[in-house]
């Protein structure tokens, strides 16, 4: 159950991420107040998780699907570019985020 929580963490992480870019420096009310409410369940969710799991490997896999998630979302909703060293980058990444799960 502590790795579901952990994966909902990150990816509300992601949510209020992409939600900075959307509040044009909190300038604007509706994505300003989903970004924060997304803050707040992102960090209590990473709290709960942390009751059963190891700091290190929660931290780094709620970190890990934030950024995996936001440089994704980046390449897909900003045009960001999609070069074959960042799409690496994100594959190692997700290979660490897997391989913490593995070892905990």
């Amino acid at each position: 159950m502590a790795w579901s929580i952990l994966f909902v963490a990150g990816l509300l992480e992601v949510g209020w991420a992409i939600g900075l870019k959307y509040t044009e420096g909190f300038t604007r009310l509706i994505p300003s107040v989903l970004t924060l409410a997304a803050m707040a369940g992102s960090i209590l969710l990473l709290g709960l998780a942390l009751k059963s799991l190891p700091i290190g490997t929660a931290y780094a896999v709620w970190t890990g699907i934030g950024a995996v998630g936001t440089a994704t979302l980046g390449i897909i909703l900003f045009g960001e570019p999609a070069t074959a060293f960042r799409l690496a980058s994100i594959g190692l990444i997700v290979a660490g985020i897997v391989g913490l799960k593995l070892v905990t």
